[in-house]
């Protein structure tokens, strides 16, 4: 299924049904009088937020949402049948704009959790309404109000435990499929992962969700490479793997790269907790690999995991620090 996290679409509840003007007409009943029933609420637009469903893909091709209108009230006293709401089911973690994209209305991130989009017209009332004393025979009646009606914005949210970072190319779909049964696009070239992509890991009856966001670069916030379209996804992480390809040469100029384009996103990003994850020391000796970790460390004070994804090496540690930290 197609990733899509953003999508606008029109919405437009049912009309009330109006009311009617109608006169009894039986055989031998004289002076039947007014009996027009009232019409019909209209259908509302709801949204709500479904666990199941992971991208707006849905919303693609299909941009127009109508609800039901109400029933037209009928004679003897009749009253039109209400119009059925339409309930638009959405991921969890989608964010309702209005149409400029900017001033949010709701922001979905329980199961189940529902707002009423777009409120159906009210019904019309009929001529038995407008009966009284003075006026026995009233031929007034209303029309039912509009439904409301205009364009939306919606944007999806990926709701991880934790989110993995890092240069393209430095393992993060490999690490995701080894730590969940997640099944990402796997391969020795950059933005391999075009779309973030989600997975469950559990350890002694404990879950965790993790998030593989797709790589960033230098530039990121200017919309090269991927550009930052996706940096939205950890916002609502707790804590985010930043994950380095021990191979690289400059292994902390890229780690600072990285933080740099958070920071360029949300400084809000940089206080999320970090846990730093050296791939790929399989590759190299056992002296460079501390060599570097070791100057890492006189410039970034934080505890680091070493890992060999390709070897399951250190894997099961660092999940189960991973859900500890979770779930503490």
């Amino acid at each position: 299924m197609k990733f899509l996290d953003q999508a606008k679409i029109y919405v437009k509840a049912g009309d009330g049904g109006p009311g009617s003007a109608s006169f009894r007409r039986e055989k031998f009943v004289e002076f039947g009088g007014p009996d027009g029933g009232d019409g019909g609420d209209g259908g509302s637009i709801i949204l709500s937020a479904q666990e199941n469903l992971n991208t707006l893909i849905d919303f693609r091709f299909k941009q127009h949402f109508k609800a039901e209108r109400g029933q037209n009230g009928m004679g003897k006293k009749k009253t039109g049948k209400n119009g059925k709401d339409l309930i638009l089911k959405i991921p969890i973690g989608t964010q309702i704009f209005e149409e400029d994209n900017n001033t949010l209305i709701d922001d979905l991130t329980k199961i189940g959790q529902k707002i009423v989009i777009a409120k159906g017209g009210k019904k019309g009332l009929g001529n038995v309404r407008f009966k009284s004393s003075t006026n026995r025979a009233p031929r007034k009646k209303t029309d039912g109000s509009e439904g409301e009606s205009f364009w939306i914005c919606l944007q999806l949210k990926v709701i991880a435990d934790i989110g993995i970072i890092g240069m393209p190319n430095a393992g993060k779909s490999s690490l995701l499929s080894m730590l969940t049964k997640a099944k990402p696009k796997i391969a020795n070239y950059p933005f391999t992962t075009i779309n973030p992509n989600l997975g469950v890991a559990s350890y002694n009856d404990k879950e965790i969700t993790l998030a593989d966001i797709p790589g960033l670069i230098e530039g990121a916030h200017e919309g090269i490479g991927l550009g930052d379209k996706f940096l939205r996804h950890i916002e609502r992480c707790k804590s985010l793997i930043h994950l380095i390809d021990i191979t690289d040469e400059n292994v902390l100029e890229n780690y600072q790269k990285i933080r740099k384009e958070l920071s360029k996103y949300s400084t809000s990003l940089l206080k999320k907790k970090e846990i730093i994850v050296f791939n790929k020391i399989d590759i190299i000796s056992a002296n460079e690999s501390n060599t570097k970790i070791s100057s890492f460390k006189k410039k970034i004070r934080k505890n680091i995991y070493k890992i060999s994804v390709i070897q399951n090496n250190g894997l099961t540690n660092l999940k189960k620090n991973l859900i500890n930290n979770v779930h503490k």
